[in-house]
């Protein structure tokens, strides 16, 4: 008889769990470059989907590192998983990958979790809070494609730049405060922002297309071609900023 578990409860142990699974892969020491990151999605996909086929067996299922036969479409609950968000990262001996857990109802996270495995902590969408305070006039970007639009928004703000790689990473670092937004162009996946998406909204921050319009989850077609996450109070002037780069660009 499978005891019975909250929401909630289900997708943070099975980051902690994954980010565990993942470690211990790494830490044998016997595998390296891309041999150890092809065993840690596998690995680590593997036990997410035994987990939830014993815990959530009617719920829809859309994972990086699984075949998508569509079904979900026809589901009201979703799992959106991605076992290792920064393979790269995980196989060089980065500390800047995560483990991307969501659950989403009707296209909106209701719960998520994002485990960064190597700093030892697991952000909740159940019990999260971004932090307030002086901006630290920094944005984080994309670590190996850091997008003309970031750049461009950074400049007429007066800001800073960063590459992060995961993420994941990088969403829970505007979190943290060490920076007051992540801008990405140039295209993610479902299983790439939904986690970190449903964490940040419960904490307080804005999440957006760089249109502004909502983000949903479970479409057909996976791919999200943008995403910002900021500081609420800095939102409207990145989103003009974004609008006025689309313009100049003919992407209006």
């Amino acid at each position: 008889m499978t005891v019975e578990i909250s929401d909630s409860r289900l997708a943070n142990h099975i980051a902690e769990g994954c980010g565990d699974i993942l470690k211990g892969i790494r830490s044998s020491g016997l595998l390296r470059g891309l041999a150890l990151g092809d065993a840690g999605d596998v690995l680590a996909q593997e036990w997410i989907s035994r987990v939830l086929d014993q815990h959530r067996p009617e719920d829809g299922f859309l994972s990086e590192e699984d075949t998508d036969d569509l079904t979900r479409l026809q589901k009201k609950r979703v799992w959106i998983v991605d076992p290792l968000d920064g393979t790269k990262e995980f196989s060089t001996g980065r500390q800047d990958w995560a483990v991307h857990i969501a659950l989403v109802e009707d296209g909106k996270p209701v719960c998520a979790a994002v485990g960064l495995p190597d700093l030892g902590v697991t952000f909740k969408s159940s019990d999260v809070r971004a932090v307030t305070g002086p901006l630290s006039r920094r944005f984080v970007i994309s670590r190996n494609r850091p997008p003309a639009v970031s750049k461009y928004i950074a400049e007429q703000m007066g800001y800073e730049t960063k590459g992060i790689g995961s993420a994941g990473a990088k969403a829970m670092s505007v979190l943290l405060g060490d920076y007051d937004g992540y801008i990405h162009s140039g295209g993610q996946y479902e299983w790439d922002q939904a986690a970190p998406v449903g964490v940040a909204i419960a904490a307080g921050l804005w999440c957006s297309r760089l249109d502004g319009t909502e983000i949903t989850f479970n479409n057909e077609d996976t791919f999200v071609p943008d995403l910002v996450i900021c500081r609420p109070e800095i939102k409207d002037e990145v989103l003009a900023h974004a609008a006025a780069f689309a313009e100049a660009n003919g992407n209006s």
